[in-house]
């Protein structure tokens, strides 16, 4: 069968590509910009890629089109494909249709971590050679790709709540039928399709309906959200990961090192084993914790899930140390929500010390750039000793309010060359720069490296 996809180059779409390739499919898709990493990934997978939405790339007439939720009514090829009855799905529905459903399937949903959780999850199945497929909205170091159909009866997704297509308001994560599902956090986010709160919350409530009474829902013990959104009714065994070891419940860590590299893990006050990796921070001692659990309820024993995350390599642009110049650490990181924020640079914090952070955020996801966490966002950057915040052209609100909301310096720009160079000038041996946005942020990374080693 010809597959043509739309927004191809999308983490989520790219994936579907290359499993729909690894079925026998042939494949080709379209995307506004087709450029690395994921247009190479496909070219190699013998994907055949075109640039920008245009009616002539469906003259070889495929069998069906998957469209992505990028794609709305206006554009040219969707206007095509409606008016000619060329049949179409969404690509969550083909997922569930043609690899979900005889699957068990994992999933991995929540406002924060679910691509590093479930690249840990992932990881983990595998160390225990039970081959799993994936597909995560990462780049996952520990494998070649980001997506597999893999050969077990396992597969591991990022359950994302963004809606699933122009003609399918649901959220993608309602297709997916999880045995175990994995709920990390519950905080409102995606203001673009989401009133409040609430509308998060049925959304979830919805999946929850799904997961069967053999299966297992995961989640933190002291999330309201999620209590609320449990309370609603769910059918199905559950386990909780807990603050507080006395309380003998579920999942808990122990500390070692203050910036959580080291940690004891315990199940229901027993202890299970001793985490040593590479990672930091509070929160992925939280994803770790969720992906052992997970694992153990697809078979892995603990003490082999343990072993699994001593060996994993935390998936691209989370708290990734993109290189050191002149004893300065450059790290780049995908948070852009202030909690996302705050739980980032209180990682770092615990692991320099007295050392200084200079934060460097680009207000870059629909939520940000509407302005609807404007008034969090000072308290989320003052771990740091300097901020350094880029006043995109997209952005509908003022940035220059933090300049007085922020406790330490902070310093805004909306011209990139110049907002470059202040950071360069503030720059001192010995100091961590943490660039946190969930896009490319126009090169900054490698433009602030290049300065630094001419300084």
């Amino acid at each position: 069968m010809h597959l043509h996809i739309l927004g191809i180059c999308g983490t989520f779409m790219g994936g579907i590509a290359a499993i729909a390739k690894q079925l026998g499919h042939r494949v080709t898709g379209c995307d506004a910009n087709v450029y690395p990493p994921m247009s190479t990934q496909l070219a190699a997978l013998g994907i055949e890629l075109k640039q920008g939405y245009h009616v002539e790339h469906l003259n070889d007439e495929p069998d069906l089109v998957i469209v992505g939720n990028a794609m709305s009514r206006g554009n040219e090829m969707v206007e095509h494909i409606l008016d000619r009855n060329i049949p179409y799905i969404s690509g969550p529905q083909w997922l569930l249709e043609n690899v979900l459903k005889d699957r068990w399937v994992l999933a991995v949903s929540g406002t924060h971590g679910k691509t590093t959780t479930s690249s840990m999850l992932t990881w983990i199945l595998e160390y225990a050679k039970l081959t799993p497929g994936f597909l995560v909205g990462g780049v996952l170091q520990n494998f070649s790709c980001s997506a597999r159909l893999g050969n077990s009866p396992f597969f591991v997704i990022e359950a994302d709540e963004y809606d699933t297509a122009f003609f399918d308001k649901r959220s993608k994560f309602v297709h997916y039928r999880p045995r175990t599902l994995v709920i990390n956090n519950l905080e409102f986010d995606h203001a673009d399709i989401f009133n409040d709160l609430s509308d998060i919350q049925k959304q979830f409530h919805h999946l929850i309906r799904m997961v069967p009474s053999n299966g297992l829902v995961l989640a933190p013990a002291n999330d309201s959200a999620i209590e609320e959104t449990l309370s609603m009714g769910c059918w199905t065994p559950t386990e909780f990961s807990v603050d507080d070891v006395k309380q003998h419940l579920g999942w808990h860590a122990e500390k070692l090192t203050p910036d959580g590299s080291q940690f004891i893990v315990r199940f229901k006050d027993d202890i299970q084993g001793t985490v040593n990796w590479s990672l930091i921070g509070d929160f992925n001692i939280d994803n770790g914790l969720m992906a052992i659990a997970a694992a153990r309820h697809a078979g892995v024993p603990t003490k082999v899930a343990i072993e699994a995350l001593s060996e994993f390599v935390n998936t691209k642009r989370r708290l990734e140390l993109r290189g050191e110049i002149n004893q300065i650490k450059v790290f780049d990181d995908f948070a852009h929500h202030p909690t996302a924020i705050e739980k980032t640079l209180s990682a770092v914090r615990a692991n320099v010390g007295e050392g200084r952070i200079l934060a460097v955020l680009e207000p870059r996801s629909n939520t940000m750039k509407s302005g609807v966490h404007k008034d969090t966002l000072a308290k989320s950057l003052s771990t740091a000793d300097l901020s350094f915040v880029y006043q995109g052209d997209k952005i509908t609100w003022s940035v220059d309010k933090l300049i007085q909301d922020c406790q330490q310096p902070c310093i805004v720009d909306n011209d990139l060359s110049r907002f470059t160079a202040a950071i360069i000038d503030h720059a001192q041996v010995g100091d961590t720069i943490v660039v946190m946005s969930n896009g490319g942020f126009g090169g900054i990374h490698e433009h602030l490296l290049t300065a630094l080693a001419t300084k």
